[in-house]
This record gives structure tokens, sequence and C-alpha cells, in this order.
């Protein structure tokens, strides 16, 4: 691979497509960064979506945009990223986060017998002010109240209550679905003042929002001019290929994008798309194949939950289920 291969497809599989969702959720984000500077009780958020859906991906997004913007500040944090350890304990999350602050040692520090919770949780509202830190986002936070008491996760909307009033900012929790259960403890009710969800695409209910994120996607390829991805036939086999996952949708078109690149190619051929599907998904028919009236899709209808009252931990994860393949005409009859 060359240099110049190596740029392109670097910038196309780091590229982000912005479409009105994502928009209002980073307008979400800077509100509540403008919120802060009024004092009093910290306004937060809850966001939440199934595996795939983008969450990470707008994470990094926004995160990369406002480190990027010159602030006129030394050493300053606007945005602090974190996600869930894995050793799953409050202890271990403060320590997550002043490591992602840039306090090195931390884990060792964590071992230490003298090291009180609450010297931990003061040494990071502490930093936080320091980095002048205007948003904390922390990622896969359903990890951290799953299979706990009621008391257990009591104590860890306590504890992020205080961090989130001691050093003004605010905080966003970003998970799964049932992330959602941390709205139940009365400290957050109505403490999360936005709660948003990113959902799979539909064409039941949004075809159009679909064709858009499609267009866009195209416009950020490495070629002379952008693909006709939203052509009816293309788009509707990348739909039958992801069932509407984003990251299913990546996966395809990054590899056929990489192949394109690596053969020199300057403008894209829909056809790689076909060859690319059967490379990933060696026994499964390929939709690039088919007539249009022959193919078949499926599509979300129930994202991953969890019930914390199983029986046992194995049977309170829930996976996700998507509707039974049906032809095009089918599905949007769905639709309203």
């Amino acid at each position: 691979m060359t240099e110049e291969q190596s740029v392109k497809l670097k910038a196309f599989l780091n590229c982000f497509v912005e479409y009105p969702l994502l928009t209002e959720i980073m307008g979400d984000f800077d509100r509540l960064r403008q919120n802060r500077l009024l004092g009093g009780d910290q306004q937060c958020m809850l966001l939440t979506g199934d595996t795939g859906c983008g969450k990470s991906h707008l994470i990094r997004y926004y995160q990369s945009r406002e480190q990027s913007e010159p602030k006129g500040r030394f050493d300053s944090s606007p945005i602090l990223v974190s996600r869930i350890p894995s050793k799953l304990s409050l202890e271990e999350t403060v320590l997550q986060l002043l490591k992602d602050l840039g306090q090195f040692g931390t884990t060792t520090r964590g071992r230490s017998r003298i090291t009180t919770d609450s010297s931990l949780t003061h040494s990071l509202v502490e930093l936080l002010r320091k980095k002048q830190v205007e948003l904390i986002i922390i990622n896969e936070f359903q990890e951290l109240i799953e299979y706990k008491s009621a008391e257990k996760k009591q104590a860890i909307a306590n504890r992020l209550k205080y961090i989130s009033e001691e050093a003004g900012v605010p905080i966003v929790l970003v998970g799964m679905p049932w992330a959602e259960m941390i709205a139940e403890e009365p400290q957050w009710s109505s403490r999360l003042v936005t709660r948003r969800s990113l959902p799979y695409f539909k064409l039941s209910e949004d075809p159009v929002h679909f064709v858009q994120f499609l267009k866009g996607l195209a416009k950020k390829m490495p070629f002379d001019k952008p693909p006709k991805l939203e052509d009816k036939k293309t788009s509707i086999s990348l739909f039958a290929a992801s069932r509407g996952e984003l990251r299913a949708l990546r996966h395809l078109i990054n590899d056929a994008v990489k192949d394109a690149v690596l053969e020199d190619e300057r403008e894209f051929n829909v056809q790689r798309l076909h060859h690319s599907f059967t490379k990933l998904n060696p026994q499964v028919r390929n939709p690039f194949e088919l007539p249009l009236n022959e193919i078949k899709l499926s599509e979300i209808e129930h994202y991953s939950g969890y019930n914390p009252r199983a029986m046992s931990n194995d049977d309170a994860l829930t996976n996700r289920m998507f509707s039974e393949n049906i032809p095009l005409k089918e599905l949007l009859k769905k639709k309203g």
C-alpha cells in the first residue's frame, strides 16, 4: 500500500456523515456545555442505542471536532470521553476517568490500601477543574449497572451526581438500551433532562433517511465523483445486506472502497459491493446478484434488552430481534 493510498483510506474509514438526528444530539452536547456556565445543578443526558448504531463513532467525532478548535487555554480538555473499564466497579471507573485526563500512575494508586474512594473522587474533581472540562461522556455505561443490586446502583448514581456537582460539569451517559435503568434512580430521574436514542435505519419508517445517509457517504469517498449509492437497486441491496445496522453497512462499503483504492481506480464501480459481500458472507445469498423484485429484506423489530429480575445472569440479557425476510413492497406496507 502506498502512502497516498493509505491517506485516502484512513480519511474515508474515519469519515463522519452528519444527518439531522446526529446534528440534534451534538446540539444537545453543546447546550449542556453552555448551561453549565449558569451554575446550580448540572443538567445531564442519557444517550442509548443498540450495538452497531454509531454511538462511539459520534462521540469520537464530537470530541475530535471540539479538541481541534483553538480555545486559547493551556492544557485544557473541554471534552472528556471515557468508558467503563474491564473491571466493573465504581472505584475502577473513577480511576479510568483520572487516567483519561492524563493522571498517570492511577493504576498503582488505586491499589493502595490508604487510598480511599473519597480521595480518588476528590482528585478527580480537582483535575476536572484544572483541565477546564466542560463535558464528561461515559461510554458503555450499562456495563457498570448490570447485575448490580438496587443499593449499588444508588451508590453509583450518588457518586456521579457528586462529581458532576462539585466539578460543575454535566455528564452524558452512553450505552445500550437498558442503560435507561439509571433513570430510575431518584438522584438521576430529574437530572437527565435530555434522553436520546440512536436507532437503526428502518425502511418501513423513514426510507429517505437511509438514502440521504448513502448520498452523504458517497460524497466522502476518495474518487473523482461520488457513486450513485442511492440508486434503487444499489440502496435496497445495501439495506438487505446490513438490515439497517450502521456498523454492518460501513464494514461492507469500507471493504469495497479499500479494494478500489488499492487498485488505483478513479471511479467506484458498485459491482465491487457484490464482490465484497461474497467475500464477507460466503455462505449467504448475495442480494447484489438478485433482481430487485427478488430481494428480501429484514429490519429491526426489537432491540437488545436486560431483565434485572432474571433467575440467572445468562438469562438476563436478551438479543435484538429482526423481522422475517420479506419483499420490499411488503416491508413498505408496514409504514405508518
